[in-house]
């Protein structure tokens, strides 16, 4: 039995790119700014794989360097324009994207807006970039005197459109997303259309966890494409389900938080089969980056590096462990969107020899990685780096 477990811990970038300064993300290195502001933060089964010793390219890595690493390590810089999940999953599975989806920092253009008021059969309220919690503060009482979804947007690609669920059931609010997905092609193509659900009364409302992505089809064949199309399974935990659009996933479930992430994981790993278990940990970025929470971010990492031990245990001979990041989010800048930054990537398994992998050139090297490994006959981008990893017979 083989398998690739690949775990992405959402917004967990590990420096600056060389190009960050066009997307205003100069100085932002999640990891290292958040290790400065939480000195204790200890991620000592991460360390014993080697995250102290990648290189950084610009300070210093300021976790403890591991004389004996038991792991792969090294960093990946993205290949493709943008700095948000879709993009960054999707290089992870093969795709490159030359153009950044687009964004809309003084809102959607009129004719859209009237377009989806008309396919929907009301009228809506906002249309700003805004923060997911506050605006329902703000906007929900009127929400909920005039039925009225609430649309807004931030510095990503994204269409969010917000509505409690006692006034617009989850289910109709889902299908006011469909609309606006086929609405949002061609020239406005953003990245994700988002339901974001809340309940509670006046003063007291809170986001719901049926939030539900409605992401583009994935523009080529993915690794997950070619790994169905030739038998493998490819089984999905989290969000990845909707960032594929189910392309290519044989199996898949959804998450609350990242502890249930980490139990569904463990839980695919327990099964027999050969092929991917995908998984996507979006407390990261959802809750603790866009919300500049340092504390909650160091936490959330030491929780899972406690945790890690758990997952190797179930892990078989034949697999091979991949933890990497899809963008940063770094919670200790001003901003509270995403960072345009280098992704860490450790790897593990029983096979694999301890090795720096230094810095590759696109996310897409995991893709060819993992397709070398399972024999996988794909067209993707990126250059395996299986031979300095596996010992040859």
């Amino acid at each position: 039995m083989k398998r690739a477990i690949i775990i992405v811990l959402d917004g967990v970038g590990i420096g600056e790119l060389p190009d960050a300064c066009k997307y205003n993300d100069c100085g932002s290195n999640t990891l290292m700014n958040i290790k400065k502001q939480v000195p204790a933060l200890n991620l000592k089964n991460m360390i014993s794989l080697g995250l102290g010793n990648i290189k950084c390219e610009i300070g210093t890595n300021l976790y403890d360097k591991c004389e004996n690493p038991k792991g792969v390590y090294g960093k990946m810089a993205e290949h493709s324009a943008g700095k948000d999940t879709t993009t960054g999953h999707w290089e992870i599975a093969g795709i490159w994207l030359e153009k950044p989806f687009p964004t809309y920092p003084k809102g959607f253009p009129k004719e859209i807006m009237e377009k989806f008021e008309k396919e929907i059969g009301r009228k809506t309220l906002a249309n700003y970039p805004a923060s997911g919690t506050e605006i329902i503060d703000k906007l929900g009482d009127e929400h909920i005197k005039t039925g009225s979804p609430i649309v807004y947007t931030s510095a990503d690609s994204v269409f969010q459109i917000a509505a409690h669920e006692d006034i617009i059931p989850v289910e109709k609010l889902y299908d006011i997303c469909e609309t606006a997905r086929k609405i949002l092609q061609g020239t406005h193509n953003v990245a994700r259309v988002i339901a974001r659900p809340f309940t509670g009364v006046s003063g007291n409302y809170v986001r719901t966890k049926n939030r539900k992505d409605f992401s583009l089809s994935p523009t080529s064949k993915t690794l997950l494409n070619y790994a169905e199309e030739q038998g493998l399974q490819v089984k999905a935990v989290g969000k990845i389900e909707d960032i594929f659009c189910n392309s290519g996933i044989t199996d898949s479930v959804h998450t609350t938080n990242n502890a249930d992430g980490i139990n569904q994981t463990i839980k695919y790993l327990k099964e027999s089969f050969d092929g991917i278990i995908f998984t996507n940990l979006v407390d990261y970025d959802m809750l603790y980056g866009h919300r500049n929470n340092v504390k909650g971010f160091a936490d959330a990492l030491e929780y899972f590096d406690n945790k890690l031990p758990e997952i190797m245990e179930a892990m078989n001979d034949g697999d091979l462990l991949f933890i990497t990041a899809d963008h940063g989010c770094d919670p200790t800048t001003p901003s509270t969107d995403h960072s345009r930054e280098y992704v860490f990537l450790l790897g593990y398994g029983k096979k694999i020899i301890p090795a720096d992998i230094k810095t590759r050139p696109t996310y897409s090297d995991l893709a060819a990685t993992v397709a070398e490994y399972l024999n996988i006959d794909a067209n993707i981008k990126g250059t395996s780096f299986l031979s300095e990893i596996i010992a040859k017979k």
